[in-house]
């Protein structure tokens, strides 16, 4: 049995789906912090250049979605859902392209099962 270490929320699913319609192939980073910040940024596929440190967690709605290395270390794990909630006075205030029409990615996270975690490729421990 294959395990995910990331998936997304129906509500999620709506929003990127919508987004790929609008905007095409997309790609999902999550930095370190600092100017960042820790949010989940949805992207243009060919507008974004992902950073070589950052870690490849798998893909949400066939989008990519990337974590900071550093990141990586502190949510190795865990599992990892992506939800949205509405954000309409957040308009402008981020690159992340949800925030346009009026929603937030988020993360949410749980630790994984013993045998969740036994069932990770050993290459992703």
């Amino acid at each position: 049995m294959s395990i995910k270490r990331v998936d997304v929320t129906p509500a999620a699913a709506v929003v990127i789906e919508r987004l790929k319609e609008e905007h095409g192939e997309l790609v999902f980073n999550q930095s370190g912090g600092c100017c960042d910040g820790t949010a989940p940024m949805c992207y243009e596929k060919g507008d974004f250049y992902v950073p070589s440190r950052n870690v490849k967690l798998g893909e949400i709605c066939g989008c990519e979605f990337f974590i900071d290395k550093d990141q990586f270390e502190y949510f190795k794990h865990s599992f990892i859902t992506i939800d949205v909630r509405e954000e309409k006075s957040a308009f402008g205030n981020s690159f992340s392209l949800e925030i346009d029409i009026g929603y937030q990615f988020i993360t949410k996270s749980r630790i994984f099962t013993d045998e969740e975690y036994a069932s990770l490729d050993k290459s992703e421990k």
